[in-house]
Parts: C-alpha cells; structure tokens; sequence
C-alpha cells in the first residue's frame, strides 16, 4: 500500500507509521526501504534543529550504518576511537584497552542529519505530535496534535524514553531515576594533554566525567554527580573542581547554553513490546542508563532487526512478535550491565572506590577485550531472524 502525499486529506495511509524522528525512528524508516517497505516518520518537533551532545556510535552500531552505506558519511564528520582508558579524578592511569574494530564518537546532530538525509523529504512528517492510536479492521490508526490522521498497516513507537506510544499501550508509569545527573556538552577545543583516538572516563568520589572525540577538531564530554542539582558551567566547575585539568578546560570551553543536562534514568525489562500491529523500539521499551554508550546503538540495532523479519516473515503481526522476542534477551542484560556498571562508577565510600580502582587496574587487556566482544560483536545485520533460534 503506497503513502498518499495529500496532506489536506483527513486520513493519511502509509504502509509503515513511525512514531518518533530520533535515531531510532529514522534508522527504522531506512532499513524498511532497504527491505523493500515503505515507511513514513512522524515527528513532534516542527523542525529538527541542530541539538543533542555527542554519541558513540560503537562497532555493532557502525554494522548497521555500513549496510545502510552511511559509514563513509559518519566518518567524515566522526571521531574515530581506538582505545579506551580509565582514569583516576587526577589523571593517573588505571587501566587502558584497545577497541580492535570500528568505534566513533561524533555530534548527534551530524548522525540525525545524516539519517535524515538519506530518506525522501516527503516520508518526514514534521509538527506531528501523537495524541493516541487505536487499531480497528487490520489498521493501526494514529492521531495527533495537528488534527490529522494515519491509517497504517503497522504502527512504530520510537518516540523516546518518555514515549507517548507506550504510555497508551501500558501506562506503566515513569523511568526510574538511578540517583544521579549527567551532564553532556560538545568542547571546541581540544586540551593538549589528552591522548589522541582515545575514549577516557574519569573516576572520582560519586562523580565521573568522560571524554571522546568527535571529529572536525572537537572534543564530547559527559560528567556525572550523585543527587546534585546545578544547571550552569560555574557549578560544574565547582564540583570538578581539583581534578585532572583538561577536565576542567573543556568545561571552561563548552557554551554554556549547549550544555544538555539530564537524570540518569532506566526501567526494569519486560518482553510485552507491543500487540497487534504495534510494537515499540528503543528507550520507548528499553530505555538505557548512558554508561556503555548503547542507547543509540540497542535502538539501531532494533531497527535493522526488525525490518529483517519484515523481509522473512512479511508485512504480518508475526514479524513484530518474532522482531519482539529475538531482541528482549540482548537489550535486557545491556540495560541491567549498563546499571550496574553506573552504581559502581558513582560509588562514594573510601573502600567500595579502592576496591574498584583495584578491580580496573588489575582486568588483563585480553579480558576486557572479550567482555567488550559480548556487546560489541553483535551483528544486527546478520544475526538469525528465526525465533527458535537460542544463539539470536
């Protein structure tokens, strides 16, 4: 069933409905078209502006962004890393691995764009914000703030960790807040003392703050506090103040107006993703506290693995459920590890911090390499689409 292109109509008709024009969404919208599906995104902002901090996009992501030849376009504008380092809030080295394939860091906005740009201008639907759905006669049938309609074939969630599409479907309240602030921003300049291609994180007393590069001379960070409540550069420079001191000028160089700041938030997995013809990708179901840098990463996978049970099993509810119950195992242990990994990294008490410089420094290379692989090896591009499957 082919999208109609007359706005004016009341009803709208489109094979595959969207919701959502975040990374998730938009990635969706490019595997189904590579599949042959035709699918249209509905976005709620009236435009989608140059925002957000930077993101890793690791190797399991960059899989999907090569079979959607977009992986030449990213790393023009990407930060490539090729190791990674933690370190005491000094700057003294605990322990240091090498990321053996195709890792980058690179402004969000350069990512969306890129996204954006490889789909046709008339399958982005922009000022639509979703009001709710309803599905009658083998049709999903979406409305929104503007007046209008969609009747689709299947209906999409992707609209985020606040999503309005779960809300509806489960109402099973808000994310969980983990017990502490994150703060991003992208830096213009680069401090000379930081190695170069090289993701650091930082660990101090309750606090944490990272650091990648993201291509075209510029520098992402990410800081972290326990239950800390300030929304301007002065306060983040008071709180790290003492420690190692690019962290310090990278805060010095970061406008304060671009720096993002958020709740480090997650929920407890579930495998109920969606009924009928609706089902939910991303932080809409699995949404992910920041630690491993997966969030983006789960939602591209998602999307790839759920437009290759569209190719296997078809346009039917069936490629929903299987796409539903190949993916919950894997994005439930991320969501769990990413957790855990935070509550250990925003440890405050003496010992509880030297037992986990002590555990950093004293991991080999080779067994931080493979638990890496776990996450890391993933290929959402090739993994079996056939639900029996225990290896999936």
């Amino acid at each position: 069933m082919l999208f109609c292109a007359f706005l004016w109509q009341p009803l709208l008709v489109a094979q595959i409905a969207i919701i959502g024009g975040g990374i998730g969404g938009l990635t969706a919208a490019l595997a189904f078209r590579q599949f042959g599906f035709q699918a249209e995104v509905f976005e709620q902002a009236p435009a989608l502006l140059d925002v957000g901090a930077a993101i890793a996009i690791w190797p399991n992501a960059m899989r999907v962004l090569e079979r959607l030849q977009l992986s030449e376009k990213i790393l023009e504008k990407a930060g490539v890393m090729e190791a990674i380092q933690w370190s005491d809030q000094n700057g003294f080295v605990i322990n240091r691995v090498s990321i053996a394939k195709t890792a980058v860091a690179l402004h969000r906005a350069d990512l969306q764009s890129a996204l954006l740009h490889s789909l046709p201008e008339d399958s982005i639907h922009l000022d639509h914000a979703f009001v709710n759905y309803k599905q009658e006669n083998d049709k999903a049938i979406a409305t929104f703030a503007n007046g209008k309609s969609i009747a689709a074939d299947f209906l999409i969630g992707a609209d985020g960790i606040h999503s309005d599409v779960r809300l509806q479907f489960m109402n099973d309240g808000d994310p969980v807040f983990r017990g502490y602030t994150v703060w991003r921003g992208i830096s213009p300049e680069v401090p000379s003392q930081l190695p170069p291609a090289t993701a650091i994180e930082f660990h101090g007393r309750g606090k944490r703050f990272g650091i990648g590069p993201v291509g075209l001379g510029r520098i992402g960070w990410w800081a972290t506090a326990n239950a800390v409540d300030t929304d301007d550069t002065d306060g983040l420079m008071s709180l790290f103040a003492g420690w190692y001191p690019a962290v310090l000028e990278l805060l010095e160089a970061t406008p304060k107006k671009s720096i993002l700041k958020t709740s480090a938030m997650d929920r407890e997995p579930i495998n109920n993703w969606g009924h009928g013809r609706m089902t939910l990708l991303g932080d809409a179901i699995h949404p992910t506290t920041p630690n491993l840098g997966q969030g983006g990463c789960l939602a591209m996978e998602d999307a790839f693995v759920l437009a290759r049970c569209f190719e296997k099993y078809g346009a039917v509810e069936e490629a929903l459920r299987t796409y539903e119950r190949l993916r919950y195992k894997r994005t439930a242990a991320i969501t769990k590890y990413s957790r855990y990994y935070g509550a250990v990294g925003q440890w405050e008490n003496v010992l509880g911090r030297a037992l986990r410089k002590t555990a950093f420094s004293l991991v080999p290379e080779a067994v931080a390499q493979s638990l890496m692989q776990i996450v890391f090896d993933y290929d959402a591009t090739k993994v079996s689409t056939d639900y029996t499957d225990k290896s999936a």
